[in-house]
């Protein structure tokens, strides 16, 4: 350990030491780099190098300008802190020890636009700037993440030779890629976090359909999840909901899932994925539902209430087990597939309009380890974008709508039979409304056109000639 004494020149540098920055120092130390680490909090950097970090090549300091001077030129220091003001914070700290050259990784969940102006700020004075999004949670920090890099290209250069080495591998293939300049880094991660939400509110909602209209038990719950894991649905979320499911309380002796309050928290990437998407006129409704059934769940109180106030007569009658297993299965692969067909075009559409130049078919090679959202079918859209890399929709490839059409049948029979007993399952049927809609020729958005030009006069094509219309609709 130092203590205001440089021991040695490190290749790398991490700034803060909560989990998943502690976890990603002790990572790169075994891949055979040095490492100084330095926290706000010097209490935290003490206990870090005198129990996890023990007789590691790892090297502590307690202020920033003996952190940047036991750096290897040209120095490379990564940002585990808050995203928001922290990240302004150290990095201005920094760039008054820093030199040209040097490279700043903001490793955490940053706004890409926030990125954007970070790798525009520093440019302007020689220091590179990197947004980089890490997926995995602490045991990917510690293990092995995916690992989505932006910025400059001469950053990128100076950072993938640690990237490489210490990102999850896929038989043998490093989950790390370059997404493009600016922000795309943490662009691609914002929209790998709004398929995030879609997936897990999916599955939630098939443990509702299982328990309200079933009776089943969290165990037999997972066990069904178990048994789908093996197959097309194999899935990182998928595997770890069957081991939440099967937990079972010390205390009470019940299953720990039961005793959690139904309020769903969120850090804000996805309602970021929401938004951008409506700024850019690219419909993710799935993800949005996903985003919307957080902020509903957090009504209690509301909720509660209307509970008590609010009858609606139900479809009576027994549900027939068996029968609706066989079609949720498929339901929640498609409506899988539909959260990543919606991701992917997002991604291009932001990657053409603030020109990442990001490889889709390269997002769904690293999406296959280490983050949280991998999963089998990640292979199949990979295959699709090798092929297609111009592609703007996944369902505009054959073999991918025929995923959805080959199930379409039990999907509508799994959400006709919540609705009809008053469960919610808005990813679920968003997925299916957003399916519906694309492979409709016609949509009545002529009506809302006509009504769009009575009430504003905004005009209108005409489906029989070219132009421009407006009439004067009143008699």
């Amino acid at each position: 350990m130092a203590n205001g004494t440089v021991v040695q020149k490190s290749d790398v540098g991490i700034i803060g030491l909560a989990t998943m920055g502690a976890n990603l120092a002790l990572n790169i130390e075994s891949k055979g780099f040095t490492v100084s680490v330095y926290n706000r909090t010097a209490d935290r950097t003490r206990l870090f190098v005198e129990q996890r970090a023990r007789g590691k090549n790892i090297h502590a300091y307690f202020s920033l300008e003996d952190f940047v001077k036991s750096l290897d030129k040209p120095r490379r220091v990564i940002l585990m802190v808050k995203a928001g003001e922290a990240v302004d914070e150290f990095s201005e700290q920094l760039a008054t020890w820093l030199e040209p050259g040097d490279v700043i990784v903001d490793g955490g969940n940053s706004h890409f636009m926030d990125t954007e102006r970070r790798v525009k700020t520093f440019g302007e004075r020689g220091i590179h700037f990197m947004g980089v999004g890490i997926s995995g949670g602490e045991e990917g920090a510690l293990k092995g993440p995916c690992i989505m890099s932006g910025g400059p290209p001469e950053a990128e250069e100076c950072m993938r030779p640690i990237f490489l080495k210490i990102a999850a591998k896929v038989e043998g293939d490093a989950c790390y890629g370059y997404m493009g300049p600016g922000g795309a880094g943490h662009f691609v991660k914002m929209v790998h976090n709004g398929i995030e939400y879609a997936i897990m509110q999916a599955i939630a909602e098939v443990y509702d359909i299982f328990t309200t209209l079933l009776g089943l038990g969290a165990a037999a719950i997972s066990e069904i999840f178990a048994e789908w894991n093996a197959g097309e649905l194999n899935s990182f979320l998928l595997e770890i909901a069957s081991e939440v499911l099967a937990k079972v309380d010390d205390e009470t002796g019940r299953p720990l899932v039961e005793l959690i309050q139904d309020k769903a928290g969120q850090k804000g990437t996805g309602k970021w994925t929401s938004q951008v998407a409506m700024d850019l006129g690219v419909p993710i409704p799935t993800i949005d539902a996903a985003v919307s059934a957080r902020n509903v769940s957090a009504l209690k109180e509301e909720r509660v209430m209307l509970s008590r106030i609010v009858k609606c007569s139900m479809e009576e009658g027994g549900v027939d087990g068996s029968f609706l297993k066989s079609i949720a299965r498929p339901s929640l692969y498609c409506t899988m597939l539909t959260a990543f067909a919606q991701g992917m075009s997002l991604i291009s559409a932001a990657s053409r309009k603030f020109g990442y130049a990001t490889s889709l078919e390269e997002v769904a090679r690293i999406w296959r380890g280490g983050c949280i959202i991998r999963a089998r079918l990640l292979e199949m859209i990979r295959g699709i974008y090798s092929r297609k890399p111009s592609l703007t929709n996944l369902i505009l490839d054959g073999s991918y709508a025929k995923e959805l059409s080959d199930r379409h049948t039990e999907w509508r029979h799994f959400v006709s039979t919540a609705k009809v007993h008053g469960i919610p399952c808005p990813a679920i049927s968003s997925a299916l409304d957003y399916f519906d809609s694309l492979r409709r020729e016609r949509l009545p958005a002529n009506l809302i056109q006509a009504l769009r030009d009575r009430f504003g006069a905004h005009g209108y094509e005409r489906v029989d000639k070219p132009g421009t219309f407006h009439t004067e609709w009143r008699a």
